[in-house]
């Protein structure tokens, strides 16, 4: 009779790492969240963070498809950017390396609903 022994902490398979926003990027679309919020403009939002894309999504009301989605895919960071901002038609709305001036085509409507 054998017993089986785990394998070493080294040997250990890691799991499929997936794509998610760092703190940083967070503050950034929480800040321009927080200002639409008290706009009126948006509600709610989710996070989700898959194999190859992370995803923040925003809602006008909870139980509605998203006005906006907010990606970052890593893959496209020699191409395009890794950065972009879909509607709700999924139309790219803007795509970029840097997520500050991406989310600007997002405070053009800011500054629109305030007027």
């Amino acid at each position: 009779m054998t017993l089986h022994t785990p394998p070493p902490s080294n040997l250990r398979e890691i799991p499929n790492p997936v794509v998610a926003f760092h703190r940083t990027e967070l503050g950034v679309i929480l800040s321009l969240y927080g200002r639409m919020v008290a706009a009126g403009e948006w509600r709610d939002y989710g996070i989700s963070s898959l194999k190859d894309v992370a995803v923040f999504s925003v809602f006008r009301r909870t139980a509605e498809n998203p006005l906006y989605r907010i990606e970052k895919r890593p893959s496209l960071r020699g191409r395009q950017g890794m950065y972009a901002v879909f509607g709700m038609d999924g139309q790219v709305l803007r795509r970029g390396h840097d997520l500050k001036t991406v989310l600007r085509v997002l405070e053009r409507k800011l500054i629109r609903s305030v007027q």
